[in-house]
């Protein structure tokens, strides 16, 4: 099977080493695999025992290892167990839990995290009051979360509109994206 770079998520369904195409460069995983997500400047993966591991640049912490060190092998997220997905922005990146919950972590600087602040993370912060999620996405500063009920919930910029909320506001927590039910996926791009 080979990782298309233009997808920004691959589901793999075997138990053996892994290679994955990162930022350009083939890396050699040795680490049973769920899910890739890369990004533009790094990568996110979900083992099959529910860990997830980061690699690639890391200046505002977007690994969730509790560093800034760039890294050119995994690393695990600290403190991170149970995750279902992740996804990241340029600076950013989030996850699912199975428990529903979400957590984010990295550059916040216009709330793309989704914790009320700006300030930046370099472990994974639960974003409260959101639960019930199914599916995250990331676009370049902003987050998006499918719930089970099929709503969708977007925070961080919005200078475009990409929040989908009917403004221009940036939200430095989830807000519900109008007009949309019964969503089954959800994606995230530059600004939309």
């Amino acid at each position: 099977m080979s990782l298309d770079s233009n997808c920004p998520r691959q589901t793999v369904g075997w138990r053996s080493s892994l290679l994955a195409l990162v930022l350009g460069t083939v890396t050699a995983i040795t680490a049973s695999a769920a899910t890739i997500s890369p990004t533009r400047f790094h990568g996110l993966m979900v083992r099959d025992d529910g860990t997830l591991a980061a690699w690639g640049f890391n200046a505002t912490g977007q690994l969730g290892d509790g560093s800034y060190i760039d890294r050119s092998f995994p690393v695990t997220v600290a403190a991170l167990n149970g995750v279902r997905g992740a996804a990241g922005g340029v600076f950013h990146s989030v996850a699912v839990k199975i428990d529903g919950s979400v957590w984010a972590w990295g550059n916040n600087s216009v709330g793309q995290l989704g914790d009320g602040t700006t300030l930046g993370r370099v472990q994974p912060v639960k974003i409260a009051p959101l639960a019930g999620v199914s599916a995250i996405a990331a676009g370049d500063n902003h987050s998006l979360a499918l719930k089970a009920d099929g709503t969708v919930w977007a925070w961080g910029l919005n200078n475009s509109g990409q929040l989908g909320d009917g403004t221009t506001i940036g939200r430095l927590t989830p807000v519900r994206v109008t007009g949309l039910t019964n969503v089954v996926a959800i994606a995230g791009g530059y600004s939309h």
